[in-house]
């Protein structure tokens, strides 16, 4: 009898008024635990890496799948998730070599699959796999953040990551909105109303 391939599926940067929207999704290893999984958000940034590169190491398989800001202001941030999702969901595939056989996804929907999928509201607290994605999406899109920052110092990135603080509100008032913001996002969109009048 063949394994049963499960995957975590969880996502960061719904929130923030720039970049993408990152999915991260992890096979773990059972032969091969990884300790002190638990939600990107109750860990420390140095812990986040250091769980990132033991989930690298050591998962059966994983994938990152993104939507970019144009896409987010297309189809929407909920269905740009969706996508996202899906996207981590098929690098994951073409490293594990198959699909997975169901995918555990963070969460109150699913993306469309060719394959099984269960949504978990606070998934990422109750399943280790979606522990595991929620850690490769975070440490993937603050690194993102921190690349952004480093070609728009101005707006504080490193210290907000794009999330809507009031330094963030202030560069945008300031500075307008740079090419990553996402337009459809009232703030953003209000900011540069403010500049064009």
């Amino acid at each position: 009898m063949s394994l049963i391939w499960v995957c975590g599926v969880d996502e960061a940067g719904r929130g923030p008024l720039v970049g993408a929207v990152v999915a991260g999704a992890v096979v773990l290893d059972p032969n091969n635990p990884i300790d002190g999984l638990k939600d990107s958000k109750k860990l420390t940034a140095a812990r986040r890496e250091y769980l990132y590169e033991q989930i690298m190491e050591k998962a059966k398989a994983w994938g990152v799948g993104e939507a970019s800001p144009l896409e987010i202001d297309q189809i929407n941030i909920l269905q740009a998730t969706m996508l996202a999702m899906r996207r981590a969901i098929e690098d994951l595939t073409t490293r594990l070599g198959t699909w997975p056989d169901k995918a555990l996804i963070d969460g109150n929907r699913c993306p469309e699959l060719p394959i099984a999928a269960e949504a978990i509201v606070k998934g990422d607290a109750k399943e280790p796999a979606i522990s595991a994605a929620s850690i490769v999406a975070k440490v993937t899109r603050d690194r993102q953040m921190m690349s952004l920052h480093e070609r728009h110092p101005e707006y504080g990135f490193a210290q907000h990551m794009g999330y809507p603080t009031e330094a963030h509100f202030a560069a945008l008032k300031q500075y307008g909105a740079c090419d990553q913001h996402r337009r459809s996002f009232s703030p953003v969109r209000k900011a540069l109303e403010s500049i064009e009048n």
